[in-house]
């Protein structure tokens, strides 16, 4: 199996590019900031999760990086938390988006807690 037939590596690309939309509407002022900033983490949470997947021979790697996931897509939350505030976005958004980023923590905290649904060879 590829990592890209993952549901949680799908979703994360899904929310990552629907930030990337969303975020063109950005103004120019946050550019170099809050723009790049959450375009960023979005696409980290893809990128961790694709090292994670081929490093799942060594259960640790893969957990750590999967780890790294989950840290990248709490940033994003925040992030669109800043959009939110800020006028950025419309609540409608917000809540679709905090709703995917959350269900997408979801998936990830279940690969963390069963590797070995994943392929990682778990010694006992």
């Amino acid at each position: 199996m590829d990592f890209k037939n993952l549901i949680a590596y799908q979703k994360a690309f899904d929310l990552a590019m629907q930030i990337f939309e969303v975020s063109k509407l950005f103004p120019t002022e946050e550019k170099y900031s809050l723009t790049d900033q959450v375009r960023r983490s979005s696409r980290s949470v893809c990128a961790n999760m694709a090292e994670a997947y081929r490093k799942r021979k060594f259960s640790k790697h893969f957990i750590s990086k999967l780890t790294d996931c989950d840290g990248e897509n709490s940033e994003t939350s925040t992030w669109l938390d800043f959009a939110f505030k800020c006028n950025y976005i419309s609540k409608e958004e917000y809540i679709k988006l905090i709703n995917q980023s959350t269900e997408i923590g979801k998936l990830i905290n279940y690969m963390i807690n069963n590797p070995e649904k994943f392929g990682v060879n778990i010694k006992k």
